[in-house]
């Protein structure tokens, strides 16, 4: 079977355009001749389709599509008749964040705030389903004209009312880099936390127009969010809100236990972020901590710096010290004699 092409049919729909194509499928725009409407169609590259496994995935992402209902989240459509794996969608009007980051870089803190908020709330939506998302990224987040969002791609998620898919295949693709937590590149399946990690990740771009670390290729970043904590955004963004600061760096926390514990938390800081200057939180060792003042961040992080510049003080104190009583002292501090005159010294 060849790959499908603009002006191919497929049952119903009639292939438009090709939008895009992955490592897995290409998305086409494609028009639907029993209603007359624009639907996009996304169809499984030939050569997966007789995999069982993937067959099986690719049927899980369709439930869970056929399942869930939400204007934040693009719907799945039912065709009168298939014939092949495909999935149909309605189709959205609007331009990825991917793109709209790549035109301005970063957001305005209102705006970076609501499209966080927006996601959060689909998520919030989509866990009570038992569904985590596991690859939130702004690759799959169209924004509308109006200022909605839409959230896409089911390919890689975790139902947890469902039976465990295995495929080693797929190792390589569940999830991307810059987005994934650290405990999908351990290899675990991940949770709710999973796709609080990924918001915060998001929160932080859009604001900063950076991300938490920064490594030469994907293997070393995976290694660096796996071992190392992310830098802070303030260190992009020195005017940043501490508490929204505070809010992104518990999202974002190497181990799933110090970040918030649902998704729902996080929503509720990101509403009313003064919530979070009386909330206790956890570093990445476990520690609580507390945001004060301007403090950038964590309050441990701050602490730190305090006892790095005392050890410093100190030490130029006792130096001095050192210099004074060397230069009262008998032999250390007397003065040279005066050479006889007409003598050079």
């Amino acid at each position: 079977m060849r790959e499908p092409a603009a002006g191919d049919s497929i049952d119903q729909y009639q292939l438009t355009e090709l939008l895009a194509r992955s490592g897995m499928a290409s998305i086409f725009k494609a028009r639907d001749a029993a209603s007359g409407d624009t639907v996009v169609l996304k169809i499984p590259h030939p050569q997966l389709e007789s995999d069982v496994v993937f067959y099986q995935r690719f049927k899980r992402e369709e439930d869970i599509g056929l399942r869930i209902d939400h204007p934040a989240i693009v719907k799945m459509l039912r065709p009168g008749n298939k014939t092949r794996m495909y999935l149909p969608m309605e189709f959205v009007d609007g331009v990825s964040l991917r793109a709209t980051l790549q035109q301005r870089k970063t957001l305005p803190r209102e705006q970076a705030l609501d499209i966080a908020i927006q996601v959060s709330e689909a998520l919030d939506y989509l866990h009570g389903q038992r569904v985590v998302h596991r690859d939130i990224k702004p690759e799959n987040i169209l924004l509308l004209p109006s200022g909605r969002i839409k959230i896409l791609d089911f390919g890689i998620a975790l139902d947890e009312s469902a039976r465990r898919l295995t495929w080693f295949k797929l190792s390589s693709t569940l999830g991307t880099p810059d987005y994934m937590a650290p405990e999908q590149i351990a290899g675990r399946r991940g949770d709710e936390r999973t796709d609080i990690y990924a918001v915060g990740t998001l929160l932080y771009e859009m604001l900063t127009g950076n991300l938490p670390f920064e490594a030469p290729h994907p293997q070393a970043l995976m290694r660096m969010k796996t071992t190392s904590d992310p830098r802070a955004p303030s260190y992009y963004l020195p005017a940043i809100d501490p508490l929204l600061e505070t809010i992104i760096m518990r999202a974002i926390a190497r181990a799933p236990r110090d970040r918030y514990a649902s998704i729902a938390d996080l929503l509720a800081d990101l509403r009313d972020p003064q919530r979070a200057a009386a909330a206790p939180v956890a570093g990445a060792d476990g520690e609580s901590a507390r945001v004060v003042g301007r403090g950038r961040g964590w309050m441990r992080r701050s602490r730190s710096r305090k006892m790095a510049a005392m050890a410093v003080a100190s030490l130029v104190l006792l130096a001095f010290l050192v210099w004074l009583s060397a230069r009262h002292s008998p032999d250390g501090g007397a003065p040279a004699p005066a050479a006889p005159a007409g003598q050079n010294p």
